[in-house]
């Protein structure tokens, strides 16, 4: 794709209900076979995230997107709670959006800025919205299959032309996006999220015909096991707003009594702090109201044992966290709530299950397709930069190596 000369047209751009976005910028390409002309508006504030709603939902489909992080419910709930009010770290919401020549969103990049001050120097960061402890899984952009290339090279051109930035950091992008960035500008490659997911056949029994024999096996133990000691399981699925919040507050319960457990893999409890469960009171509420959210839960007797929060978007069901009481492990309680959701998904017949990103047994042992989505740092081209974002790897160290202090504050971060 050939990129052509384009005078920089500026008007103010104005998304639905109104809310006005920052300056328009145009772009334009020459393909093969046509002319590309795309512009550029930038959302800065809560009311134009606000008021772009159908754009998200028109591309939420287009694009094919699986992730419930994607989501307009999702980063409207995330900037409610997560942009940073610590007057040392400022963030604000920086989404890139991106249309044709007729006015039609084709492209929503969802970045995130963040400003922190090292002493006289003020430090600004690009970061797909996300940045939190470990509650969105996957970033990424929803973009109109076909214009990949245009808009990754469109927002990259914008953003090195206005400057003002030390780095950005890419996350989970892939395809022709990811192909675009590199080719573009000079990447500092990072560790890939290796990302799992199942293709589901028509029948359970189509289904478990394609494992291994021991998982097999270990699939009949569970539910033997119970059997054996007269114990009867019921697996339930809360949909429901409210059913949602009761059984929501059930697996905090769990999820913390899993983290707790010290004679297995240690599991961090995600929830730990009151921000996040805020946060996902607030999301699950927002997508239970759209049919999104699926919490299994199994029980036995009267006790709710295990349970797995799951987020139905498009034609997948994405498994998100889970939790499970360890008096009941022997039961492998856990293995029979993911079996029991894989059911429930092929019998709505839906695609695919997304088993979530990380390297484990738990994903890689039902023979999952495996996705690496690249990551990689773009570090602006002057010394100041290249020596903020040296410092900043160092404050996220696991050695916590800070030289003469600075970056000290980044632990301490303070969310809303």
């Amino acid at each position: 794709m050939a990129e052509t000369e384009a005078p920089h047209a500026h008007d103010h751009g104005a998304a639905a209900g109104g809310a006005v976005l920052g300056d328009s910028e145009r772009f334009k390409w020459q393909t093969s076979s046509k002319s590309v002309e795309l512009s550029i508006e930038v959302a800065e504030s809560v009311d134009a995230l606000l008021a772009l709603r159908s754009e998200y939902e028109r591309l939420q489909v287009s694009s094919g997107n699986s992730l419930p992080f994607a989501l307009h419910d999702w980063h409207v709930a995330w900037c409610n709670h997560f942009l940073s009010v610590d007057p040392r770290i400022q963030s604000s919401i920086f989404i890139h959006v991106l249309r044709d020549e007729s006015g039609l969103c084709v492209a929503i990049v969802p970045l995130i800025r963040t400003r922190r001050g090292i002493g006289p120097f003020r430090i600004t960061s690009l970061d797909l919205l996300g940045a939190d402890p470990a509650i969105t899984e996957i970033r990424s952009a929803l973009i109109e299959p076909g214009y990949e290339a245009c808009a990754a090279r469109a927002v990259q051109r914008k953003l090195i032309a206005q400057g003002g930035y030390n780095w950005i950091q890419w996350h989970g992008t892939a395809g022709m996006f990811w192909q675009t960035l590199a080719a573009g500008a000079v990447l500092q490659r990072q560790e890939p999220l290796l990302d799992y997911v199942l293709d589901l056949p028509t029948t359970w029994e189509g289904f478990r015909a394609l494992l291994k024999r021991n998982v097999r096996e270990s699939i009949r133990h569970c539910y033997n096991s119970l059997r054996r000691d007269g114990l009867e399981f019921e697996f339930a699925v809360a949909q429901r707003p409210d059913e949602v919040q009761s059984a929501l507050e059930r697996f905090f319960a769990l999820h913390t009594a899993r983290a707790e457990l010290s004679e297995a893999i240690k599991h961090p409890d995600h929830f730990q702090i009151d921000v996040s469960r805020r946060f996902l009171r607030d999301v699950t509420q927002r997508l239970a109201q759209r049919g999104i959210v699926r919490l299994f839960e199994l029980r036995i007797g009267d006790e709710v044992v295990a349970s797995r929060i799951g987020f139905v978007v498009g034609d997948s069901l994405y498994l998100y966290y889970s939790g499970y009481d360890p008096r009941w492990s022997k039961y492998s309680v856990m293995t029979t709530t993911v079996v029991e959701a894989i059911k429930y998904a092929i019998s709505a017949g839906l695609a695919t299950v997304n088993l979530t990103p990380g390297t484990d047994v738990s994903k890689t042992r039902w023979s999952a397709r495996e996705l690496e989505l690249p990551q990689a740092v773009q570090v602006y081209p002057s010394r100041l930069s290249r020596w903020a974002w040296t410092l900043y790897q160092q404050a996220r160290s696991p050695t916590r190596i800070r030289p003469f202090g600075l970056f000290s504050f980044h632990s301490k971060r303070r969310w809303r």
